[in-house]
């Protein structure tokens, strides 16, 4: 990758993060941290105002802007693939975000490269077969975003039916199936439900707050050590 090239992917990632450390960043780049650290200096010196310091973290100010979004052909094709199966796959909420998103992108490439949306030949046909718990996926949704415990009536892996207040942490599409990640308060312990089992769903009103044990990133790492 050439130097300049870098540089961009570098201001391109800090852009999109609230906080990016130099480790972060020189495995992305596949670099050492050293250079990452006289990137992020030169990067200063020409007048982007990046926050930070070595050994915290890295940042750009929400309010430096790029004139034009300077895809290569290949982020590009992800981009709209990507868009493209959350329109098939995804609930009623994002599939509806999707064209709205398609025009912003083509409205931020530079006039020449436009044409390009349309040459990705990776399609994610709308089929139907998640259709029926659309409502489902849209609540689930909300409510992690949110933050909102749910009461769910779920059927276990042995055919019993229980009633479950959770945590909702993540939604996962397995290519066949969705799963909602969360702290069951039943069990007092994290675990994935699968939605073609929920017999049905009712926020309660409550809300909760991160707690040390039962976040998203501690439920990963139980994943990892699994």
């Amino acid at each position: 990758m050439r130097r300049a090239d870098r540089l961009f992917q570098i201001v391109q990632h800090l852009r999109a993060r609230r906080l990016t450390t130099a480790a972060h960043l020189a495995e992305f780049l596949g670099v050492s941290e050293r250079t990452v650290y006289r990137d992020i200096r030169d990067i200063s010196l020409s007048g982007i105002p990046v926050k930070g310091e070595a050994g915290v973290g890295y940042c750009i100010d929400p309010s430096f802007e790029l004139t034009a979004l300077m895809f290569t052909p290949e982020e590009l094709e992800a981009v709209v693939v990507g868009l493209r199966m959350v329109r098939a796959f995804g609930g009623p909420g994002l599939r509806s975000a999707v064209i709205p998103a398609l025009d912003k992108v083509v409205l931020a490439l530079p006039k020449g490269r436009r044409a390009e949306i349309d040459k990705p030949q990776i399609y994610a046909p709308a089929v139907h077969a998640h259709r029926s718990i659309d409502d489902l996926i849209e609540t689930l949704r909300i409510a992690v975003d949110n933050r909102s415990i749910l009461e769910l009536r779920y059927t276990d892996n042995s055919g019993s039916a229980t009633l479950r207040p959770v945590r909702p942490l993540a939604l996962h599409f397995w290519g066949s199936t969705w799963t909602l990640a969360a702290w069951c308060e039943l069990r007092n312990d994290f675990r994935s439900f699968r939605l073609d089992r929920m017999n049905g769903c009712r926020p309660t009103g409550a809300t909760f707050e991160e707690e040390e044990g039962k976040t998203l990133a501690d439920y990963l790492k139980c994943v990892r050590a699994e």
